[in-house]
C-alpha cells in the first residue's frame, strides 16, 4: 500500500528537518577548584565569542570592563562599563551559585518568564586571565558566548590559543570571534 504523497512529503520533510537540527555542544565543565575570593574584582573584557556574533558586529564593541563583587551568600554582583565616545553604557546581573563551584545561573533582573541563562568559570589564573562560557535558552534559540577576561591589557603567553581553541571546540569559527576596537581609545575615567 502506497502512503499519499502528502503524507510521504511530510514524513521525508520532517526526517530531513531532525537531521539539520543542531544540538547543543557539549559544555567543558566549570574549574575544579574555583576561588570566589580570588576571582572577584575588576576584570577588562579583552575577546568575546559567540554562535550571535558576525564580523560586522566588530566595529559594534568597544572595549568595556566587568567588575565581580562576591557577597556572603556565594552570589556576584557584576557591573559592566563600556565607554562609547564621551558616554558610558553599564549594565548589571547577578550571578547565582549553581550546585558546583563556579557554574552559576545569571539573574538579568526582569522577572518571572525571562530566558535562562547559565555560566561558568572554565579557566583562570584569578591574577591574570579567565574564561567564562555562558549559555543562554530563548524561546526560539541558544546563545553560546565565551569571555575572554583579563586583569590588564597584557595576556600571559598560550592565554589566546586557549580562548581560540575552547571557541572553537563549541563549534564557533573565526567570524564568531570578536575583539574590542583599541584604535584611539584610552579610559576615560570621567565618564565610566
Amino acid at each position: 500500500m502506497r502512503l499519499p504523497c502528502g503524507l510521504w512529503l511530510w514524513l521525508s520533510l520532517l526526517k530531513v528537518l531532525q537531521g539539520q537540527t543542531p544540538s547543543p555542544p557539549t559544555l567543558p565543565p566549570p574549574m575544579q577548584s574555583f576561588q570566589g575570593n580570588q576571582f572577584q574584582g575588576e576584570w577588562f573584557v579583552l575577546g568575546l565569542a559567540g554562535n550571535s556574533f558576525r564580523p560586522e558586529h566588530r566595529a559594534l564593541l568597544n572595549p568595556f570592563t566587568a567588575t565581580f563583587e562576591l557577597s556572603d551568600d556565594g552570589r556576584f554582583e557584576v557591573w559592566n562599563a563600556m565607554t562609547r565616545g564621551q558616554h558610558c553604557d553599564t549594565w548589571s546581573y547577578v550571578l547565582i551559585p549553581a550546585a558546583q563551584p563556579g557554574q552559576f545561573t545569571v539573574d538579568h533582573g526582569v522577572g518571572p518568564g525571562a530566558d535562562r541563562e547559565e555560566t561558568r568559570v572554565v579557566n583562570s589564573d584569578y591574577t591574570q586571565f579567565a574564561l567564562m562560557l555562558s549559555w543562554r535558552h530563548t524561546s526560539k534559540l541558544a546563545i553560546l558566548r565565551i569571555s575572554l577576561l583579563s586583569r590588564n591589557w597584557l595576556l600571559p603567553p598560550g592565554t589566546l590559543d586557549q580562548f581560540f581553541c575552547l571557541s572553537r571546540a563549541q563549534g564557533l569559527s573565526d567570524d564568531n570571534i570578536v575583539f574590542p576596537d583599541v584604535t584611539d581609545w584610552s579610559p576615560h575615567a570621567s565618564v565610566c
